[in-house]
Order: C-alpha cells, then sequence, then structure tokens
C-alpha cells in the first residue's frame, strides 16, 4: 500500500470518527430538550426570557463561523496571513462567546433564575453549560491547530485536519442557534 492510500485510510477513519462523535452529540442535546419539554408539560414551569447576552452569544458565533470558513479557504489558497488572522480571529470569538454565556447566566441569576429554581431556568443552565464544554472542546482544538500553523510553515496537507476541525466548530454553532431559538419558543 502507498503512503497515499494509506494517508486516504487515515483521513477517512478520522472523518467517519468525527461523525461518530457529532452524532453521539446531537443524540445527547435530543436528549436534554426532550427531557426540557417532558418536564415542561408536567407543570410548576417557569418561562424565562434568555438575557441581552445569549442573544450577542448568538451573534459572536454565527461570526466565528463565518471568520473559520473564510480562515479554511485562505489555508486553501495558500494564504498564509489571511488564514493565521482569521483562525486567531475565531479563536477569540470563541472565547467572547463563553464570556457571553457566563455573563448570560449571571444576568439570569441577578433576576432571580437561578441554577437550582425553577427547573425552567434550571434547564436553561444546565444545556447552554453542557454546550459551553463542547464549545471549550472545541476551543482547545482550535488552540493546537492555530499554534501549530502559526509555528511551521504552510503545509497543503494540514488542510484535512483543519477541514475537520471546521466541522467540529461549525456543527457546534448550528447546535447552538438550535438551542436558542428551542429556548425562545414557548411550547405550554
Amino acid at each position: 500500500m502507498t503512503l497515499s492510500e494509506e494517508n486516504k485510510k487515515q483521513a477517512n477513519a478520522q472523518r467517519f470518527g468525527l461523525y461518530l462523535g457529532l452524532a453521539s452529540i446531537a443524540m445527547l442535546f435530543t436528549a436534554l430538550t426532550s427531557a426540557f419539554l417532558v418536564r415542561q408539560g408536567a407543570g410548576n414551569w417557569l418561562f424565562v426570557n434568555l438575557p441581552i447576552q445569549f442573544w450577542i452569544s448568538t451573534v459572536v458565533i454565527i461570526l466565528s463561523s463565518i471568520t473559520f470558513y473564510y480562515a479554511k479557504a485562505a489555508h486553501a489558497s495558500a494564504n498564509i496571513s489571511q488564514y493565521r488572522l482569521l483562525i486567531w480571529t475565531t479563536f477569540i470569538l470563541g472565547i467572547a462567546f463563553i464570556l457571553l454565556q457566563y455573563m448570560g447566566w449571571l444576568a439570569m441569576a441577578n433576576t432571580g433564575v437561578y441554577l437550582d429554581g425553577n427547573p425552567g431556568g434550571s434547564f436553561i443552565y444546565v444545556i447552554s453549560m453542557v454546550h459551553v464544554v463542547h464549545v471549550v472542546l472545541g476551543l482547545v482544538l482550535l488552540a493546537i491547530v492555530s499554534i501549530r500553523t502559526t509555528i511551521k510553515s504552510h503545509n497543503p496537507d494540514h488542510l484535512h485536519k483543519i477541514g475537520l476541525m471546521a466541522t467540529y466548530w461549525h456543527f457546534v454553532d448550528f447546535l447552538w442557534i438550535y438551542l436558542f431559538i428551542f429556548f425562545q419558543i414557548k411550547f405550554f
């Protein structure tokens, strides 16, 4: 087997592993949002209006997906200075998202909605916190990719790994948009 064939097999295995992981994450959030709906139907439910920080964080995470998209395109066209700027911008936007989520939790607490209070607020805290954990994982991977591409010369073979990272990042971003819309809908 040639090196190219071995690289293709490895790339396919990595892609399969990523999709398997994304499917697991999707199932986790499907279970959480299903539990949200079931518990909401049981009564004793406080409808929570999301604080402005959650709205702003949604814009920030959308911007991070856009910058990552253009970062990947810049890498593919060997525009390394633009790639580095965009990938670090994506990283900073990811940190801003987490900080805005934290500020949103503080704002909820300031209005009397606590993690250990009414289930309506508790579910929002827990689901958004679990999402933030996935964003943090993405930031760790993004930091590794960013540092490697900042200190090393351009390598077109890295596009596959950047593509895997972009897929994960876009998935987590889309997941937040789904959750944000889900939290806005008053079901009962």
